[in-house]
């Protein structure tokens, strides 16, 4: 027994209590260990997601705002339907291969960082620890090729949904339409694999396509009055 436990024990002995065989006992509670981060044991790290999780969610909101705002933008000054599929389909190409490049750039210079940190602490302490930490290095390849093909995923939506439409008006409005419901996906997904709230980030995705599309449409439509364009 302790000397703490024991000094509390002839404390809260009384006289009479010291008579009777039964001495009750008060011993506190030890403070309860914080709950441990998710892991091996059933909880989910979240952290562990950021890498891929903001390539893929980036990617797709850029594929299918920015497909989505250059039909539209096609459409204010052009009305035929190869236009906006030709355009569309010009729009996914370029802007996968210039997310899968910068993407790719922009991870290879955060890996290349941290290789040479991990390299100076390795010098510096003569272990091996720089060996044990590549694990969590990120992949450049990875971002790249996430990146790419959310982008294509997410620009195939505004595609395929005005591309092959005859009436301009109903092309645009499931232009609209699908793009809205697209981007209130991609913002309530990015959220449940975060483990944030699903409200908020689909709003705010949401309020930004539409944003990008009204300018882009506003744009190219005032163009096209000031210098008399309509393209046939």
């Amino acid at each position: 027994m302790s000397s703490r436990l024991t000094s509390q024990v002839h404390a809260n002995a009384s006289p009479e209590a010291s008579k009777d065989p039964c001495v009750r006992i008060s011993i506190p509670l030890q403070p309860q260990e914080p709950e441990p981060t998710r892991g091996a044991d059933g909880f989910v790290d979240y952290m562990a997601r950021t890498q891929w999780l903001r390539a893929a969610v980036l990617g797709a909101n850029d594929g299918l705002v920015s497909i989505a705002s250059l039909t539209v933008g096609v459409g204010a000054v052009n009305q035929s339907a190869k236009a906006m599929l030709v355009s569309g389909l010009a729009g996914l190409v370029a802007g996968a291969c210039s997310m899968a490049i910068g993407e790719f750039v922009s991870v290879h210079a955060q890996y290349d960082i941290e290789v040479a940190e991990m390299e100076r602490r390795r010098r510096g302490s003569g272990s091996e620890e720089g060996v044990r930490g590549e694990e969590s290095l990120p992949s450049p390849m990875l971002a790249a090729g996430a990146s790419a093909l959310a982008f294509a995923l997410g620009a195939v939506l505004p595609l395929l949904a005005g591309g092959f439409i005859r009436s301009w008006s109903v092309r645009v409005g499931a232009v609209c339409a699908v793009s809205s419901m697209g981007l209130a996906g991609f913002g309530a997904a990015g959220a449940v694999l975060g483990g944030a709230d699903i409200w908020k980030p689909a709003l705010r995705v949401l309020g930004g396509g539409w944003l990008a599309m009204l300018v882009t449409y506003a744009v190219l439509r005032i163009f096209g009055l000031l210098f008399n364009m309509q393209v046939s």
